[in-house]
């Protein structure tokens, strides 16, 4: 998914002429903490509202302040794992973009993008996830995929996370499955030396001698 397909066509923009009391109220009508400051179609930074409220006269035009916005933005193209790349370094609400002429072409909302992420994942689709803890150089997907596979499950969607804080050669693998009941996966990994550190969601197989037990003891009991 590519930046252009997440602009929020809604999100309005400051422009020159606008007073600093003005852009405030437009962020505040909008619950944003930044917007893009466009002349024409040109994009000249992005304005935060910790930046105007600073600011003594509320009644001042944005083109009087000589403020240096943030120049920070994405361009049309850039994938959405760049895009919240960007949001995620510079801590931002709002995402301005430019297209192919450096021009001003719309605003991605983070709340729009992470939702549009989630889908990516495949967090509303019913399955179970699996966590795996292993040394990075064990990595390897296609081994994961057919062990997975092999029992007749899919990987909707994986996530690796190499080494953090200090963990040499330690690394994370979240794989989300197809299927709610994922024993027979889980054995099959662990039989082929990967560490499961966790499942999630993971639906209980019906033992059916279990079951008359209970409706025995049930009947007993009356």
């Amino acid at each position: 998914m590519l930046a252009e397909e997440l602009i929020n066509s809604t999100t309005p923009v400051l422009r020159p002429y606008d007073s600093v009391g003005q852009a405030v109220d437009l962020m505040d009508e909008y619950g944003l903490r930044q917007l893009a400051l466009v002349e024409e179609e040109e994009y000249k930074g992005l304005l935060s509202e910790d930046t105007l409220l600073s600011l003594p006269d509320d009644e001042k035009q944005l083109s009087d302040l000589n403020l240096p916005p943030n120049p920070v933005h994405a361009t049309s193209f850039q994938h959405i794992f760049e895009v919240m790349g960007i949001a995620n370094h510079y801590q931002l609400d709002t995402v301005p973009v430019l297209d192919e002429d450096n021009l001003y072409a719309g605003t991605i909302l983070v709340s729009d993008m992470i939702s549009k992420f989630a889908n990516l994942l495949g967090v509303q689709e019913k399955g179970a996830v699996v966590v795996l803890k292993m040394a990075n150089r064990d990595y390897s997907l296609t081994e994961i995929s057919r062990l997975v596979e092999s029992n007749s499950t899919k990987i909707i969607s994986s996530f690796f996370s190499g080494a953090e804080y200090g963990a040499l050669d330690e690394a994370t693998l979240t794989l989300k499955l197809n299927r709610t009941e994922v024993s027979a996966v889980v054995a099959t990994l662990e039989r082929f030396g990967y560490m499961v550190e966790n499942v999630f969601g993971n639906a209980p197989v019906e033992n059916p001698d279990r079951h008359r037990l209970d409706l025995l003891l049930r009947y007993l009991e009356t």
